[in-house]
């Protein structure tokens, strides 16, 4: 997607905000003597900003619009090293609403909908952000929050909610315990809007059959507003991005050159209106394509494919790289293994072992099973797993996101 006239202007505002706060990429651009750009080739020369640029600035030195403007603070949902604090004015937490509400409504929801939000409150930006556009919407929200499973049913059924905002995983979890519970004629779901994590279309089909519901992915990060920045419209996988809000390109990540319309690449998004902590080039490691052409809908906004992993979700097993897409790919291809697995990595005895744990759906011969899926990992990674199947169910499920790569090696 080529920067227009219009977004060049936008970005020469942010520019100029960020060299008068003096902030760490008002610094990056002094020192690199940029004050204005006017072309798409000038644009590809601004510098990237990377997470570790967000964490060296805590706690407030992203904060570009004056203290006494910013009314909030979100942090990254990330457990490890320093956290990241982004600053919101009061025209970013509005413009946030604006487009979650535009989500909502690509998505069919209205404001005669009851919205049952699952994510966490507090300084992630999921539940506020689903209930901030519930409310530009004029929806009724029900601000459940995470956990407690046996109050967030009783809450579906009394309060007689039609849309589920979640993870996946817990979506997963909910749809079986209403299966569990024999409660389905109670339930009067109709969509779901599903963020926070990468899910695989075996997860996607299980959760839409078990919930009888239509499902939209809606995307996000705390770094860029939060959840709210795009979504997919019915019918179709790819999803539209608010682009009078963010600009996006895909890069190759080795080169940091963009790629042409189509390829997957490593999605940068640069903020064109946010006051509080505007970002410029951030590299989010999300691997995606931009979809080229437009969308049956008829809606403008360009659009993205799903998220297919990240950049930093590679694993090196035996010298081999590694992505969880590719072990999710072998399990959607077997009907009789549900969608869930645990990939386990260790090293024993001097050399690397990976463990893949999935869960049978029915009376199989397991050891047949587990040597067919063995073989199929062999031909797409080029090494044999060990491949354990045990009872649905066994596996963890979570009311958050669901760790499914847990490597023993450096524990």
């Amino acid at each position: 997607m080529q920067i227009s006239e219009k977004q060049i202007e936008l970005v020469n505002s942010r520019i100029q905000a960020l060299e008068k706060a003096g902030s760490f990429y008002g610094k990056k651009l002094k020192e690199a003597g940029i004050t204005e750009i006017r072309t798409a080739e000038d644009f590809g020369k601004l510098p990237f900003s990377e997470k570790s640029d967000l964490r060296d600035a805590y706690p407030l030195g992203l904060m570009t619009a004056p203290e006494e403007e910013i009314v909030r603070i979100h942090s990254s949902s990330g457990t490890t090293g320093t956290p990241v604090i982004i600053p919101y004015t009061a025209k970013d937490v509005d413009d946030w609403a604006i487009m979650f509400r535009r989500c909502y409504e690509t998505a069919g929801i209205t404001n005669l909908d009851r919205i049952q939000i699952t994510p966490g409150y507090g300084l992630w930006t999921a539940g506020i952000g689903f209930q901030n556009g519930a409310e530009k919407l004029g929806a009724m929200v029900i601000p459940m929050g995470p956990g407690n499973t046996d109050k967030q049913l009783q809450m579906m059924q009394d309060m007689k909610s039609t849309v589920l905002c979640s993870t996946s995983s817990y979506a997963l979890l909910l749809a079986e315990e209403i299966e569990k519970r024999g409660i389905k004629d109670k339930i009067h779901l109709k969509k779901g809007v599903i963020g926070s994590e990468r899910w695989s279309d075996k997860m996607r089909e299980r959760i839409h059959n078990e919930l009888g519901i239509e499902l939209f992915d809606i995307y996000g990060l705390t770094e860029i507003y939060g959840p709210g920045i795009g979504i997919n419209c019915p019918g179709e996988t790819a999803m539209h991005y608010w682009d009078d809000f963010i600009y996006l390109e895909i890069i190759d990540p080795a080169t940091g050159k963009n790629v042409p319309d189509g390829e997957v690449g490593e999605i940068v998004i640069t903020t064109l209106v946010k006051e509080g902590a505007p970002l410029i080039r951030y590299r989010t490691h999300d691997l995606s394509r931009i979809v080229p052409g437009k969308c049956r809908c008829g809606r403008c906004y360009p659009r993205i494919d799903v998220i297919m992993g990240r950049t930093d979700d590679m694993m090196k097993i035996k010298g081999v790289n590694v992505f969880p897409s590719q072990i999710e790919e072998v399990i959607g291809s077997f009907d009789e293994i549900s969608s869930e697995y645990q990939i386990r990595i260790s090293h024993l005895d001097g050399k690397d072992t990976m463990r893949i744990y999935v869960e049978a759906t029915g009376d199989h011969d397991w050891a047949s099973l587990s040597k067919r899926i063995a073989e199929k990992v062999k031909s797409r990674i080029g090494f044999t797993p060990i491949v354990k199947i045990v009872e649905i169910g066994v596996l963890p499920r979570s009311m958050k996101k669901t760790a499914r790569v847990i490597d023993e090696r450096y524990d």
